[in-house]
C-alpha cells in the first residue's frame, strides 16, 4: 500500500512538473536583461495574457539600496511562480507609455562622413614615374582616415592643404578600423600633373541610402529609421556620420523578391531645400536625428504607445508600409521573439501573411528596412533584414533598442 502511494505521489508530481514546464517560459525569464523600461500596461499584459506562462506573475516594488555610499530607492520588477516562488528580479523604469508617430514611408539619406573612408589605393605620378606611397603599409579598404599629423579631417578637399604643409616629409595618418585607432607613417609624393602632394589613396567623404521611417517622437520630433546602419556600398563598413539630411522619397517602382534574389523598392529623392530633417547618428540599430518638417512624413492622428520587448510574443501583428502609394497596415506573423539581454538587430523573426503585400513585393524587399511592426496596437519593432531563401520571412529589431539610440 505504501509503495503504491509513493508511486501515485510520484506520478502526480511528474504530471505537475510537466504541466508547469509546458506553461512556464523559464529560459525566456532568465534571458531578460537586468534593466528595462516598462509601462503599467506592459505589466498588466504579462499578468493577464500569461506572456511568460499561466503560473507566472509580475509585480513592482521599491527597494532601498546603497550606491556610492548614498541610499537610493530603486524600482524592481519581480517574476514569481505561483505568486510566491521567485524566478527573477530586474531593475525597471516604469514609464507612462510615451507615444510616437508611426512611420512607414521611404526616406532618402544623404550623409557627410566623419573623416574620409578609404576605398582603395593608387599610384602617384611623379617626375620619376608612378610611385606607391603605401608599399608595405597597413592600410585597408574600409579604414576611416580622420587625422593627418593630428589635424582632424572633415572632407576630401582639406587633405591637399594639410599635405602641402608637410612639404613631402614623413606624415602620420590616424585611422579607425573596427572601432580601434591605428597610426601609419607615410611619405607623400608630389603629383607632377596636379602640382600637389598626394597619399596615393582613393577616399570618399559622403554616402547615401534609402530606407523606411520607423517613428517620430511626438514630444521632441526625434526620429528613428532603418533599424540597421547605412553602410558604404564599396567597403561594407558602417558609415561614420559627421552630419546628414533626410528627404522624402518618391517610389518609382518595385522589384519583387524571389528565392535567392532580394527585391527592392526603387526610389528617387532630390537633394536641396526640400529636406525633412537632420541625421546625427548612424549605428547598428538604425539612423537617427531630428525631423524639422513633419509634412508628408507622419499622420498626426496616428500616434501609438511603445510596447516593451518583454511583451512581444509569437502571433499576429501588423507591418506598416507605403509600398502601395499610401500608408497601410499589412498582416504579418511574429514567428519567434527572443528575450535578448543584449541588443541585436535580429530580435524577432517575422513572416508576411497579407496577400496584398505578397502581390506587391513578394514579401520583404530592400528599402523596407525600418517598416514599423505593431502588436496589440503598440509599436514593438521594425523590419531589418529579409531571408534570402524565403522573401516572405525576415528579421525585426525591438523598438526598445532603437529608442535607446534615439
Amino acid at each position: 500500500m505504501r509503495k503504491f502511494l509513493l508511486k501515485f505521489i510520484g506520478v502526480i508530481l511528474a504530471v505537475f512538473f510537466v504541466i508547469v514546464a509546458l506553461n512556464v517560459q523559464v529560459v525566456s525569464i532568465i534571458s531578460l536583461p537586468d534593466e528595462a523600461v516598462v509601462t503599467f500596461d506592459d505589466i498588466k499584459d504579462i499578468n493577464e495574457q500569461g506572456i511568460f506562462g499561466k503560473f507566472v506573475s509580475a509585480g513592482v516594488h521599491s527597494e532601498n539600496v546603497n550606491a556610492g555610499g548614498e541610499k537610493q530607492t530603486k524600482t524592481k520588477l519581480s517574476f514569481k511562480l505561483f505568486g510566491f516562488i521567485p524566478l527573477k528580479t530586474i531593475d525597471v523604469d516604469v514609464s507612462d507609455g510615451a507615444k510616437v508617430y508611426v512611420g512607414g514611408i521611404p526616406l532618402g539619406f544623404s550623409l557627410k562622413t566623419k573623416g574620409v573612408i578609404v576605398v582603395g589605393e593608387n599610384t602617384v605620378q611623379t617626375d620619376e614615374g608612378n610611385k606607391s606611397t603605401l608599399k608595405n603599409r597597413a592600410i585597408k579598404s574600409g579604414d576611416v582616415l580622420y587625422k593627418i599629423d593630428n589635424v582632424e579631417i572633415y572632407d576630401v578637399e582639406q587633405i591637399p592643404d594639410i599635405l602641402e604643409d608637410s612639404n613631402g616629409e614623413r606624415t602620420v595618418l590616424t585611422l579607425l578600423r573596427d572601432d580601434k585607432e591605428i597610426q601609419v607613417e607615410v611619405v607623400p609624393e608630389l603629383d607632377v600633373s596636379a602640382g600637389e602632394y598626394k597619399l596615393g589613396l582613393w577616399v570618399r567623404d559622403d554616402a547615401s541610402g534609402v530606407g523606411t521611417l520607423t517613428f517620430v517622437n511626438s514630444e521632441n520630433n526625434r526620429y528613428g529609421a532603418l533599424g540597421h546602419p547605412i553602410t558604404d556600398f564599396e567597403t561594407g563598413i558602417e558609415v561614420p556620420v559627421q552630419e546628414g539630411k533626410i528627404y522624402k522619397c518618391n517610389l518609382i517602382g518595385i522589384t519583387k523578391g524571389e528565392r535567392g534574389k532580394p527585391g527592392e523598392l526603387r526610389c528617387l529623392f532630390m537633394q536641396g531645400n526640400n529636406y525633412k530633417g537632420t541625421v546625427d547618428t548612424n549605428c547598428a540599430y538604425g539612423v537617427y536625428g531630428d525631423a524639422t518638417n513633419l509634412d508628408g512624413l507622419v499622420d498626426n492622428n496616428l500616434a501609438v504607445e511603445i510596447g516593451s520587448r518583454m511583451c512581444v510574443r509569437p502571433g499576429k501583428a501588423k507591418l506598416v508600409s507605403s509600398v502601395s502609394g499610401v500608408r497601410e497596415e499589412y498582416d504579418i506573423e511574429i514567428i519567434k521573439a527572443s528575450y535578448q539581454p543584449k541588443s541585436s538587430d535580429k530580435s524577432m523573426v517575422i513572416r508576411v501573411t497579407d496577400s496584398r503585400l505578397l502581390a506587391l513585393t513578394g514579401g520583404i524587399v530592400q528599402g523596407m528596412s525600418g517598416s514599423p511592426i505593431l502588436q496589440d496596437g503598440k509599436l514593438v519593432g521594425a523590419v531589418t533584414h529579409v531571408f534570402l531563401s524565403d522573401p516572405t520571412k525576415g528579421y525585426g529589431v525591438y523598438v526598445d533598442w532603437m529608442l535607446e539610440n534615439a
